[in-house]
């Protein structure tokens, strides 16, 4: 399919790749590609509109009342799903559209390494927050640290994520099909053997898929089985997520933790069987003639639904994010009122001062806790 830039990053059915079975037919632009690239599409405005909301909250709104060492941790995690969505999206629904490539070798190599790369990069900070809100449940004395600490993972996650994503560069390429007008971004002929072209395939499977989850079982399973022990050691059969106490934890950082957990599992519901898909196909690409043309489009799509996941949850646990959306939506109904009735721009100037206020008053009663930044 068109829309499939890497081998290792989009699994599912690259009949350029020279796995196709002869006879050769040139793909078309079907109905289930055009309910693709029509999904697509929505999933670029929501996923777009969403997680540049949560980059400015979190950069000059009420976000950034969050705790330090938290916003690089946001922040990195909206950029990568944005990255996802103006590289991978806009150029999946538009390869569709074309079917065969007509940007050129150079913008094939780039295209196709931004992709791989926006992928590693949603994966790899996702470690990074896993990592983070291990330290801060087992480790809470470590607190001190966390703002460091997690700048030098967030450096290494994104650097990781340019280096593993290179290799593009150097194997996908333009190439012209043999007897027919038709060109393709494709890696054929990068590879002498086909047991190394599934290696490299695997190689980015681990990397994108398989090490992620496993550090993140790790830290959230060892999280979970403190909390537990915690609660069997209470009295009275209480939680022991208190407001004090040597061995219990703080509720503000309990509702992060929720947080991630919920941001962690959407990235393993989404992106999994797209990943299955994938490791059936390098195994057995004839497979590709066996399975329905919809199914490869419908993971794909499933797997793009998670930058709209992130900014979704990360606004139903955070107040600071619904605030800032509600100052904007109560600024939007003022001009609009505005327009209708002809007010002067002192009065409205007045009812949009006189409802920041009250929203600001509600933020400070909420910030006014002093263990609501203990996260």
């Amino acid at each position: 399919m068109p829309g499939n830039l890497s081998t290792a990053a989009s699994p599912a059915a690259d009949t350029s790749n020279g796995t196709a079975a002869a006879p050769w037919e040139a793909p078309a632009f079907t109905v289930a590609a055009r309910c693709r690239v029509a999904a697509t599409l929505v999933l670029f405005v929501f996923a777009a509109a969403s997680n540049l909301a949560v980059l400015i909250s979190v950069r000059w709104g009420r976000g950034y009342r969050l705790a330090a060492h938290l916003r690089p941790l946001i922040a990195s995690l909206a950029s990568a799903d944005l990255v996802m969505t103006f590289v991978v999206m806009p150029l999946d629904a538009v390869w569709n559209i074309t079917v065969q490539w007509y940007a050129g070798d150079a913008m094939c190599k780039l295209l196709c390494f931004l992709k791989l790369f926006a992928m590693h990069s949603a994966a790899f900070i996702l470690v990074v927050v896993s990592l983070d809100r291990y330290r801060a449940i087992l480790h809470p004395l470590d607190s001190l640290d966390a703002g460091l600490r997690n700048k030098r993972m967030l450096l290494v996650a994104w650097t990781l994520s340019l280096l593993l994503a290179s290799p593009q560069l150097f194997i996908f390429r333009a190439i012209k099909a043999d007897g027919a007008d038709f060109t393709q971004c494709a890696s054929h002929g990068s590879f002498r053997h086909g047991w190394q072209e599934t290696a490299y395939n695997m190689f980015h499977f681990v990397t994108l898929y398989v090490f992620p989850l496993l550090v993140m079982t790790f830290c959230y399973t060892s999280i979970l089985t403190k909390i537990t022990g915690q609660m069997h050691k209470s009295k009275d059969g209480e939680r022991c997520l208190r407001r004090s106490g040597k061995d219990q934890i703080p509720k503000a950082r309990m509702k992060t933790l929720k947080m991630t957990i919920v941001i962690v599992s959407s990235f393993v519901i989404c992106w999994t069987p797209y990943y299955i898909l994938g490791i059936w196909y390098w195994f057995q690409p004839s497979m590709i003639q066996h399975t329905p043309e919809y199914v490869h489009h419908i993971l794909f799509v499933f797997g793009n639904l998670n930058t709209c996941c992130d900014p979704i949850i990360y606004g139903f646990y955070t107040t600071s994010f619904r605030a800032d959306l509600a100052d904007v939506m109560a600024c939007c109904r003022c001009r609009r009122r505005r327009r209708a009735d002809g007010d002067s721009p002192r009065s409205v100037d007045r009812l949009s001062a006189r409802k920041a206020g009250a929203a600001g008053e509600m933020e400070s009663d909420l910030s006014s806790n002093p263990h609501s930044g203990n996260v």
